[in-house]
């Protein structure tokens, strides 16, 4: 897999949306990350830049930023792309060509990375970035669409 950029998705991509949690998770008792979410991130940020694609509604960036430190991930993270700095969620097709746009890059040079076909991977394909749909029940996807049931293989 070649891209200049990797976005990725938050909850349940990198860092694990624990269940009876409310508000910003920078908050919550205790945060969680995705297994093999760090090794990942150091790996692919050797030779590209990643970025966090986040729709959290509950969330501001500064506070994104403050659970990714609490995980060890900010260091990875170049920019947070969300619903306060975008004025857009994922649902809205002005979404991802709002970041393309941002890192002034061909929407080829970017990846999508998350575990929701219909938030993260169709619509970034749509917009004519690549994406990889993590999908760690490994769940049947349509034909072309790129599955992997581990975070390490994107390595």
């Amino acid at each position: 897999m070649t891209a200049k950029h990797y976005l990725f998705d938050w909850g349940d991509t990198l860092m694990v949306d624990l269940p009876n949690q409310t508000g910003p998770m920078c908050n919550w008792p205790k945060v969680q990350v995705v297994d093999g979410a760090l090794q990942c991130l150091k790996h692919l940020s050797q030779h590209a830049k990643c970025h966090l694609a986040t729709n959290a509604e509950d969330s501001t960036e500064i506070q994104i930023r403050q659970a990714l430190q609490r995980a060890g991930l900010s260091d990875y993270i170049h920019h947070i792309f969300c619903r306060e700095n975008l004025a857009v969620g994922k649902t809205d097709p002005a979404y991802y060509g709002k970041i393309v746009r941002k890192l002034a890059v061909p929407a080829t040079h970017i990846t999508m990375i998350g575990d929701s076909l219909e938030r993260d991977i169709i619509p970034a394909l749509q917009q004519g970035l690549n994406a990889t749909f993590y999908n760690p029940a490994k769940v049947a996807v349509g034909k072309g669409i790129l599955s992997i049931s581990r975070l390490q293989q994107l390595v």
